[in-house]
């Protein structure tokens, strides 16, 4: 199946193509509660839950629809062993910390559990095997290092040879107990747990600022005790945040194919790395083939789509591609996700960011940490991933080597040749010079030119236009919008501005 672009499959995830309920009410007028949570995917809402099960009043606030974010957009693994992790980060961190990160996944994956199970939820959770596979036997070394680092940090992990892939590996670490499971319903079960039992959910309700810890929306405002931003990136950057992670995108694509199905889960140490898993779909086993990953507003969209199923029709008997879609995560420069207090000097504003594109399980643990945080409770891993810690040995290079490449797009995207308006085809855009200006131009499919400012609204880079997602991006900070400049991603909080402001 390809779409009238020429790339496969239909642009949605399998996670977000079923009959939704109606959308919730937006935000309006104003709100009293112990708790406000900024941003409904799996941070969003395992933070109102655990927060709400310690007796906390709670209003969550979506900007758009519930799980429509980077939730609704993962492949859906819920798992520890993550590629080569362990290794690397008993080496830049010492083993207690490789300890703990292994601890918070784990836990994440039996929370998960415990609630489908607590609330009979149908969301396809099914337990497997996680594989990470070399099919170099020069990778080899790098497995049986993986194996004894992660064993080491508690995980159920096992050096083999086989798999159940139709091909061929010179070696895997197999990781036993891991999960899947279908995000979205499960995230739409836990929306109506909380309701019942008090929690305020708006969507369409996008939070413009925080004063204090009263949370600013563009329909009303929140007043709390305390504030979490499960934004994905903070929006209130009062520590650096766009400084010390860089936003990368993901792409996936979802397979029928005409033999079996691999069952278990996996991803490659080769480079670009790909990741492989099935989910049950219908009368059948829908098959995802990713990752093809890219610094956001930085390469091709369209290119990688195509290169992933080259790559799956090398590899399988394709039938036929059914769905494409892509994600978005943040990469901390040095190597842990941050979770804790938004910046040192406040007791009462919280975040989580930085998950290193394996949010989902340790998304729902942060959750926990962040809940026993507001309540005064020591949690054990609160310290690991303090979003004010300090590592330079782990960080300086990468934090040196991403921002200088942030320097570079602000100045050389100014100076860039730029394409005409004749250029561009219908429902596509470019971004074309204007005088001095830089002009984000669209043409929608019945011809029409839209023209907003190419600045981004967060901190002034020229953005991109992504033709294989028909989104604006830009390549500093990760701030994503519409073809006619609503946001669709932040650290950005406003649109692209008209031309003519």
């Amino acid at each position: 199946m390809s779409t009238l672009d020429g790339l496969p499959g239909r642009t949605l995830s399998p996670w977000l193509d079923l009959e939704e309920p109606p959308a919730r009410p937006a935000m309006a007028g104003s709100e009293r509660v112990d708790v406000a949570v900024i941003g409904a995917g799996i941070v969003g809402l395992a933070t109102a839950y655990a927060v709400a099960e310690r007796g906390a009043s709670v209003a969550l606030i979506e900007a758009r629809r519930l799980g429509h974010g980077v939730t609704g957009n993962t492949t859906a693994k819920l798992s520890s062993l993550h590629g080569l992790t362990y290794g690397t980060m008993r080496s830049q961190h010492g083993g207690e910390v490789a300890a703990a990160y292994a601890a918070a996944n784990e836990a994440g994956i039996a929370t998960v559990s415990r609630l489908v199970d607590a609330h009979s939820i149908d969301c396809d959770f099914r337990r497997k095997p996680n594989f990470t596979y070399a099919e170099s036997a020069g990778d080899r070394d790098r497995i049986e290092t993986e194996v004894e680092a992660a064993s080491q940090a508690g995980l159920r992990v096992s050096f083999t040879e086989e798999t159940d892939l139709p091909w061929g590996v010179a070696a895997a670490i197999r990781c036993e107990e891991q999960a899947e499971f279908h995000p979205h319903r499960f995230l739409l079960a836990l929306a109506a747990e909380l309701e019942s039992r008090g929690v305020r959910i708006f969507e369409h309700s996008r939070a413009t600022g925080v004063n204090g810890t009263t949370v600013a929306t563009d329909g009303g405002r929140i007043e709390a005790e305390h504030v979490v931003l499960a934004t994905h990136m903070p929006f209130l950057d009062r520590a650096g945040y766009f400084a010390r992670v860089h936003p990368e995108r993901s792409y996936a694509l979802g397979l029928r194919l005409a033999g079996a199905a691999p069952q278990g889960m996996y991803i490659s140490t080769e480079q670009p790395s790909h990741t492989i898993r099935s989910h049950p779909l219908g009368d059948g086993e829908l098959v995802i083939v990713g990752v093809e990953s890219h610094k956001t507003g930085q390469s091709d969209a369209a290119e990688r789509y195509r290169s992933l199923e080259r790559y799956a029709r090398e590899r399988f008997e394709v039938e036929s591609v059914e769905y494409r879609w892509a994600a978005q995560d943040n990469m901390p420069a040095d190597g842990l996700p941050m979770i804790g207090k938004l910046w040192p000097f406040s007791d009462r504003l919280w975040c989580a960011t930085g998950m290193r594109k394996w949010g989902l399980a340790m998304g729902v643990s942060a959750g926990e940490i962040l809940a026993d945080s507001i309540d005064g409770r020591a949690h054990p891993w609160a310290e690991v991933f303090d979003p004010n810690r300090l590592n330079p040995r782990a960080s300086a290079k990468d934090l040196v080597q991403e921002n200088a490449n942030v320097g570079a797009r602000f100045v050389v995207d100014r100076l860039t040749k730029r394409a005409s308006r004749d250029q561009i085809e219908p429902g596509e855009g470019a971004v074309v010079a204007d005088g001095l200006r830089q002009l984000a131009v669209y043409r929608d499919e019945s011809g029409g030119l839209h023209e907003l400012s190419a600045r981004c609204s967060h901190l002034g880079c020229i953005v991109n236009w992504n033709g294989g997602d028909k989104s604006w991006d830009c390549p500093c900070h990760g701030s994503r919008f519409g073809p006619q400049g609503d946001v669709i991603h932040g650290p950005a909080v406003r649109p692209l501005p008209p031309a003519d402001d």
